[in-house]
């Protein structure tokens, strides 16, 4: 009796990291502002992570993802990622990058501070994000800035959308 609990309590524990690493509930990121973006505080909801920049063609993407958070904000949740891995084209500090995306175009969704999104120096999340070993479900290759993720409710991600989709896109709220 005794090992029949010890080996059902082994196995209830040893699944556990398995279900962390595949949603992405477990990361906190640094936000834009320097608090922490605790992304389990989301469960319920859909996230569209975006990878951004300030001085990208795909940049006026911004005012559209402006416009989809502010119609699915009830189950959607956007954070934007300012990178600086694609032609230099984010070089700003935070409080640049933050200055820029409020005056330009009212930006009111979660910001992240500045990552890398590709490389050796990658983010834990955007590494999650892109290889299906971590997430258990896709591989993705971030090519530009405004690529973009789509997780579900339960924190599975379910689609990648290169930069040429656009946020108000139906290939976007047909899955929203």
């Amino acid at each position: 009796m005794f090992l029949k609990y010890f080996f059902s309590l082994f196995a209830v524990i040893a699944s556990k990291p398995t279900d962390l690493q595949n949603n992405i509930y477990r990361f906190k990121v640094e936000s834009i502002d320097g608090g922490i973006i605790d992304l389990s505080q989301y469960k319920g909801k859909k996230i569209l992570i975006v990878n951004t920049a300030s001085e990208c063609g795909f940049t006026p993407q911004y005012k559209d993802l402006e416009k989809l958070y502010q119609q699915y904000k009830d189950k959607l949740i956007i954070i934007g990622f300012p990178a600086n891995n694609f032609g230099g084209q984010e070089p700003g500090s935070n409080a640049d990058i933050k200055s820029f995306c409020s005056r330009n175009y009212g930006v009111s969704f979660p910001m992240a501070a500045k990552v890398s999104v590709k490389g050796k120096d990658i983010h834990p999340l955007f590494k999650w994000l892109t290889n299906k070993s971590e997430n258990g479900v896709m591989d993705a290759t971030i090519r530009w800035n405004f690529s973009k993720f789509l997780i579900d409710e339960n924190g599975i991600p379910i689609a990648y959308f290169s930069s040429l989709t656009k946020p108000l896109s139906s290939e976007i709220t047909e899955k929203l």
